[in-house]
């Protein structure tokens, strides 16, 4: 088999309870015939038109040559530097495929102006960009296409020979990008984006990053056929199962990579388990760990560890005592791709969920637009405290007059059941240390605790935040930088837009009553020892 799963203790117990029922009710080979009825009757529309990813390492065959043909094209002409500008699913899949392979690809998925000129570079000589967007609307993706295509033209050099497009047929992208010259390629329109992985959206930026796709969809193919089986011995039936029921209330999975040469890939799993569980007051979290987080020893009640390895019955076998209870995974990335797909889709039948849509992520698109329509001055800080400005929507922070303060105040609402989110607006490129926090506040808090860049993290985990089981608390790490970058064609700075991202979800969360901490700092690397101070 491409994938070896293997579970044991709760994980185990869930997986001899509802294995059999999966199996007889042909839950494998339904998803595999496309059934948009597994799902319910409120969420058949919907899944009518999104089970294109179910065949669609038998659908791009025809793309791998096209995209390594490119790819040596570009290489003869000098360019080899490539940048990818997308969101959620559209970056993460390449992400992964180029970090596992070694290769290098830029990752443009934030509007932090340090970030942007990071992508930018200094010599545009090489630089090639891919705009991949499903329908081109997404805020991000945008502007990044205008501030390459304005970079290009004042380097004097023409954009249609260096911006590479991968979009939805007919969409108001492909049509704009198509009479502008660019090189466009197609996507499945029914496959959303945070099952994209081997598609266009996945294939093409990691193909031109020098990613050996073929071998990528030939592991796919071969994961597709062992999960479409209606058979105990069939991965992705093990792992819904396990996911969905070894934690009968407010599930949380933790997501390990220990020695595997797959790299970042719970990131991946993470937008893909979020965006399609976490709904109408249900969901499984997901919470990128490392073999050394507070959570791995913990073991809460709530958390079913998830360890991504070697070999899955050999690691097992060798440290029995340490693994017992975990869900240990190994294959290929082709192979994991798919059965994390297929068991996602088996673990939102099993929670009762339409594992397709995402209800509560336009809120935030939609209070940002507000804000930067409105212009408002910014709300104004409870108090500042060495150099950082302290925000709170909620009551919790009222008697706080430092930021280590406000921080155990927030943590003092979190119930038996929660957990914290760290959202940081930061520069990711040039302050990576930031995710640092991470593990201080889990050691403080004993609960679990996520960390996601934003804004990338409002196109996967910002579903689950407004829609999943009400036991979050939030911290937002947001900083003004010292210098702003304009948007071409727009009313409003790459500055101003990521500042209003952060005040949109905000306030949507707030809407939800989720407690909101934010935390603001200026800017440079000088503050940082005071932010990590406050969370230890």
């Amino acid at each position: 088999m491409s994938v070896r799963i293997h579970v044991s203790g709760r994980a185990k117990k869930a997986v001899e309870d509802s294995l059999p029922s999966l199996i007889e009710s042909f839950i494998a080979s339904r998803i595999a015939d496309k059934d948009s009825t597994i799902w319910g009757a409120d969420a058949e529309a919907e899944a009518s038109i999104r089970l294109g990813w179910v065949s669609s390492a038998l659908d791009v065959a025809p793309l791998i040559d096209e995209i390594t043909e490119l790819r040596s094209h570009l290489h003869e002409s000098g360019l080899t530097r490539i940048v990818l500008a997308g969101m959620g699913g559209s970056s993460l899949a390449p992400e992964v495929m180029a970090n596992t392979a070694g290769a290098e690809l830029v990752i443009l998925d934030s509007t932090s102006p340090g970030q942007v000129r990071s992508a930018l570079g200094d010599d545009l000589s090489s630089t090639v960009l891919v705009v991949s967007s499903k329908s081109g609307s997404t805020v991000e993706t945008d502007s990044a296409k205008k501030i390459f295509e304005a970079a290009f033209n004042a380097a004097g050099i023409e954009p249609s020979t260096r911006i590479i497009v991968v979009t939805d047929p007919n969409s108001p992208l492909d049509k704009a990008s198509r009479a502008a010259g660019y090189r466009v390629f197609n996507a499945d329109p029914t496959v959303g984006g945070r099952f994209s992985a081997v598609t266009a959206f996945g294939l093409v930026p990691a193909g031109l990053a020098g990613v050996d796709i073929s071998s990528i969809v030939s592991e796919a193919i071969a994961a597709t056929l062992e999960c479409s089986i209606d058979d105990p011995a069939n991965p992705a039936l093990v792992l819904g199962a396990a996911i969905a029921k070894s934690v009968s209330q407010d599930p949380k999975i933790g997501l390990i990579t220990d020695g595997t040469h797959v790299q970042g890939f719970p990131d991946w799993v993470e937008q893909l388990v979020a965006e399609s569980t976490g709904k109408h007051g249900k969901g499984i979290l997901p919470v990128v760990l490392d073999v050394v987080s507070t959570e791995v020893g913990a073991h809460l009640p709530d958390l079913q560890i998830v360890r991504f390895v070697d070999d899955a019955h050999e690691h097992h076998l060798v440290a029995h005592d340490r693994h017992d209870g975990e869900i240990l995974i190994s294959g290929t990335l082709g192979a994991l791709f798919v059965m994390w797909e297929f068991a996602t889709s088996i673990a939102a039948y099993l929670i009762g969920v339409n594992p397709f849509d995402q209800p509560d992520v336009e809120s935030a698109k939609v209070a940002t637009r507000a804000l930067l329509t409105g212009k408002p001055s910014s709300t104004k800080a409870l108090f500042v405290d060495g150099g950082i400005e302290v925000r709170a929507h909620g009551d919790f922070a009222k008697n706080s007059t430092t930021a280590r303060e406000a921080i155990t105040s927030i943590l003092e609402t979190l119930s038996d059941a929660g957990y914290v989110s760290i959202q940081a607006y930061i520069d990711r490129a040039n302050l990576p240390q930031t995710s640092g926090v991470r593990d201080l506040l889990a050691a403080r808090a004993g609960r679990p605790v996520t960390f996601g860049w934003g804004p990338r993290f409002l196109h996967s985990t910002g579903q689950f935040h407004k829609g999943g089981y009400p036991t979050g608390v939030f911290i937002q790490i947001v900083q003004n930088e010292a210098a702003d970058l304009a948007i071409p064609d727009s009313s409003f700075t790459c500055g101003e837009l990521i500042s209003a991202q952060a005040a949109g979800d905000a306030e949507v969360l707030a809407s939800h009553g989720r407690p909101v901490l934010t935390l603001t700092l200026p800017a440079g690397e000088s503050h940082l020892l005071a932010l990590f101070e406050a969370f230890n």
